[in-house]
């Protein structure tokens, strides 16, 4: 009995050996037939060929751009905004969901093991039976060419993305709230002039009334006068009606309900701070988000093609199952049964389904790459088009006070001349409005050109730390403030409670690329270690 269990013992592992030679060479076979496909290197360009900025300071702007105008007011609002705006939130919500992404593909890395139970009972003519059966079932894919790697890849660059777009809906978010607090400031000071102007009216329809009431005519040039002050008053209702608009906008991006919204900004406007340091286009590129985001959507889309790649080679899929089973609960842990075995799968015709997938992502790579592109240019218009605007505004400031300079001379003169008699009143009511309509296009060119710089700070800015701070420095003690991150994959945690608003830019860790399925390599100017 011995020496046949031995016999049978070499027979056994004889096949089993020829079994796996007979797994590996079919093995080789598909990998034939699938075709030597090759991802090919991802598209990118040298950002250190494009020619620098036309124009640049010496001052390099802080990564809270909005602290260089030093207004209180300002800080508190942008703040307010970081840390109740609600489609901030919707960004964060999204940054939340990509992260999780991320952890569903990367759990393909894992052994699937589920439990089962199973009792029956089975009755007849005979003596009744029943069976018990429990255990656990596992299975795994072998990650042969890297799919699983690259698929993950892909979905952690897109997670890069998405906290990008966060952090240029933040940036946009501090943008729109500082443009709205400088126009409510604006609205203020225009608010403040048209009343002292409305004053000089009245003391001008006075004057009219006097001066032709002595000669018993110049009904007339009374009615203008009046209607030049009644003019005056319509404007004023139009800009506190502006106001009150701009209040409940404000209220909106800070996440209060307009119907309580009552701001006093004041009515001074901030000097402009010193033109801001434009830096190398490859820095500029290497600092925005948006661009960034276009960069990691591509990187994503260059991961998917090797996916792609790999999906036309074949797979190994491992099992193994422990089963206990039993007729009776006396010998239920008594029988145990161990399966182990493998799946060797390969696609051999699929109809030119996975080279048309692999067709398809490639297509997907150019169209990224040209957004990217885009997007850059994009970027760099927008700073040229800042420093343009924001150097023609100063000129257009300069001839506008020129102008008031000479119409308030004009208007003093020909008061003395209407006075003496030697010129007609519709001169002096000419003069009046230009240079009333000066004084307010003054205050409106200096609004344009506060709104110019946030433009250039908001083309120029990076991502920063989101959260709301007070103006001591110090992080607001908020509960939803968390800044807890997965050891292992670097990413936020999800709440524990509430809404997190902690999305600082973190250290952005690329992916190893998988082996035989290409490499992601980005250009040299990006530094996505920052």
């Amino acid at each position: 009995m011995k020496a046949a269990d031995a016999a049978d013992y070499r027979r056994g592992s004889a096949t089993s050996f020829a079994t796996v030679v007979m797994h590996l060479l079919l093995m080789l076979t598909l990998a034939v037939l699938a075709g030597c496909a090759s991802k090919g290197p991802m598209p990118t360009f040298a950002a250190s060929s494009l020619p620098p900025m036309s124009e640049s300071g010496e001052t390099i702007a802080p990564e809270r751009w909005w602290t260089t105008f030093d207004d209180d007011g300002l800080d508190r609002e942008v703040n307010l905004a970081l840390g109740q705006n609600f489609d901030l939130a919707v960004a964060l919500s999204r940054l939340r969901a990509a992260q999780a992404v991320t952890r569903i593909a990367a759990s393909d890395w894992c052994w699937d093991v589920n439990g089962f139970s199973e009792s029956s009972r089975t009755f007849g003519p005979g003596r009744d039976s029943s069976q018990m059966t429990w255990g656990l079932d596992a299975s795994y894919q072998v990650d042969l060419w890297g799919q699983i790697r690259s698929r993950v890849d892909a979905e952690r660059f897109r997670t890069s993305a998405t906290r990008s777009d966060y952090q240029a809906v933040a940036l946009s978010l501090s943008a729109e709230v500082a443009r709205t607090w400088y126009s409510l400031i604006e609205s203020y000071a225009q608010l403040k002039l048209l009343d002292e102007q409305v004053e000089t009216n009245r003391e001008g329809l006075k004057a009219v009334e006097l001066r032709y009431a002595e000669v018993g005519e110049g009904g007339p040039n009374v009615l203008r006068q009046q209607q030049l002050v009644q003019a005056t008053l319509e404007q004023m209702v139009v800009v506190r009606a502006g106001i009150e608009v701009l209040e409940h906008q404000l209220a909106v991006l800070t996440g209060q309900p307009p119907q309580i919204a009552r701001y006093e900004p004041g009515d001074t406007l901030p000097e402009l701070p010193p033109m801001p340091f434009a830096g190398l286009p490859a820095d500029l590129l290497n600092r925005r988000p948006d661009v960034r985001a276009a960069y990691f959507a591509l990187a994503a889309a260059d991961r998917d093609v090797a996916a792609a790649v790999s999906d036309q080679y074949p797979r190994l899929n491992l099992g193994a199952s422990i089963v206990n089973s039993a007729q009776n609960p006396e010998t239920l842990f008594r029988d145990w049964f161990l399966s182990l075995g493998g799946q060797l799968i390969g696609p051999i015709i699929d109809g030119g389904q996975r080279r048309a997938e692999v067709a398809r992502t490639r297509a997907v790579v150019w169209q990224r790459f040209s957004e990217y592109r885009q997007t850059t240019l994009i970027a760099l218009q927008e700073v040229e088009d800042a420093l343009a605007l924001e150097r023609r505004q100063i000129e257009r400031i300069q001839l506008l006070e020129a102008q008031f300079k000479s119409a308030e001379l004009a208007s003093q003169q020909l008061l003395q001349y209407f006075i003496t008699g030697n010129t007609s009143y519709l001169d002096v009511l000419s003069t009046v409005q230009s240079r009333q309509s000066l004084q307010r296009s003054i205050l409106s060119a200096r609004l344009d050109l506060i709104q110019i710089r946030i433009g250039l700070y908001l083309a120029l800015a990076g991502a920063f730390d989101t959260r709301p701070i007070e103006n001591n420095g110090l992080l607001l003690d908020a509960p939803q403030l968390t800044s807890e991150r997965d050891s292992d994959a670097g990413e936020l945690l999800p709440p524990p409670a509430g809404m997190p608003v902690d999305v600082s830019p973190a250290p952005t860790e690329l992916p190893s690329p998988a082996a035989g399925s290409g490499t992601v390599k980005p250009a040299k100017e990006f530094d996505l270690n920052e």
